[in-house]
């Protein structure tokens, strides 16, 4: 076995690299970092530059991870900013820095994969050893995985790489029927809370439209791309993604794509886009012209909810924060990063700040239980 270090995934054969990444999760399929890279929104000149790891046996693919050089900390959603200024202030470098993650994709799932036959610690020892050693070779600080499915976690543990928690809002469908099947688990107060939000909808003369991606045609994926821009463009910031990624995966990944329009007077006034996984729905990017009262929640949750719902999706993932959405029935989940950081006393001190925020996380998460919307009982009337 060899490891290969790769600039890009179109080095890599589509077939050998799916069959790893497996179907349930889009965003490690082979065509969906393509097109961040051959869209130009991950590139050495976005900071993101392709180096992507392969454990190799002569032509047989046996492992692989996604890893990119990274120059700064955007679009990753887990916060280091910290980190970087101490370095800074000690006068060291923390960029560039390795990353293992889905670039601006705050969604657990699967980081590294081997094949079935190989030892996974194995593959990913080795994995891990060249990042090691080429951080010693090139003066990188860190690596960092992002957002690493709950499986393997005990795995990054062994290898002695620290863990940080965070917390998101995720829903689980518990065998509802119906959208109305799920209200009827919520307390009386927010039940009629989104039954008002989704009147309203009604009301301010709204309609909404769920269409598959391989569905939307090309002036559609304009109209969208312009209401994801704004999102951005309104915080005075520049969007990561670009009409060609978007392009690219209507073309390639259409299957896997929900798009959803608001409407008015036949004029479309706001979109939200979604992944469909095995088993999970995952919202990602949200834009409107104006705001309308409750459109962000209709486009955002409730639809996803009903699409969940009507196709049997377990779980619904509609990305990072967000504590209005405990209100709306989506629970705290602990999610993780893994880190390894090359220098000693700074990885001490980090070990340190993990224990903290981790007693701090974990506090958060119980707290916000306590503000879920279920009845004790949610078979009982109130």
């Amino acid at each position: 076995m060899k490891i290969k270090l790769i600039n890009s995934l179109a080095q890599v054969d589509a077939e050998s690299w799916n069959n790893l990444a497996g179907d349930a999760y889009p965003f490690l399929r082979y065509e969906f970092l393509l097109a961040l890279e051959q869209s130009g929104a991950v590139s050495e000149q976005t900071g993101w530059r392709p180096s992507h790891l392969l454990v190799v046996n002569g032509d047989e693919l046996l492992g692989m991870m996604p890893l990119y050089l990274k120059q700064h900390s955007r679009g990753e959603y887990v916060f280091d900013n910290q980190w970087a200024q101490a370095y800074h202030q000690y006068g060291l470098a923390y960029y560039p820095k390795w990353l293992t993650a889905i670039p601006f994709t705050p969604c657990q799932g699967v980081r590294f994969c081997s094949k079935a036959h190989a030892d996974e610690r194995e593959i990913f020892q080795l994995m891990l050893d060249a990042v090691k050693a080429l951080s010693e070779q090139h003066g990188i600080s860190s690596w960092h995985c992002l957002f690493p499915d709950t499986g393997r976690l005990e795995l990054l543990r062994s290898l002695k790489l620290q863990i940080r928690e965070n917390v998101q809002f995720h829903w689980f469908n518990k065998g509802y029927h119906d959208f109305d099947d799920f209200l009827q688990t919520l307390n009386a107060g927010k039940r009629k809370m989104i039954k008002r939000e989704r009147r309203r909808i009604g009301e301010q003369g709204l309609e909404l439209r769920r269409i598959a991606g391989r569905d939307v045609s090309a002036s559609q994926w304009e109209v969208f791309f312009r209401f994801y821009a704004m999102t951005y463009l309104k915080k005075g910031s520049q969007p990561y993604l670009n009409p060609a990624f978007f392009q690219q995966l209507a073309t390639q990944m259409g299957e896997r794509i929900l798009l959803v329009f608001a409407l008015k007077a036949g004029q479309y006034v706001g979109a939200a886009l979604s992944f469909i996984g095995a088993d999970t729905l995952y919202g990602r990017y949200w834009g409107c012209d104006e705001e309308y009262n409750a459109l962000h929640f209709e486009a955002c949750y409730y639809q996803g909810l009903d699409y969940c719902i009507e196709h049997g999706l377990e779980h619904f993932d509609s990305g990072a924060q967000g504590e209005h959405k405990i209100a709306r029935g989506f629970e705290p989940v602990t999610t993780y990063s893994a880190h390894w950081i090359k220098d000693s006393g700074f990885a001490d001190a980090i070990a340190h700040f993990l224990a903290q925020e981790q007693q701090v996380m974990q506090a958060y998460k119980a707290d916000a239980a306590t503000y879920l919307p279920f009845k004790r009982n949610a078979r009982d009337s109130d």
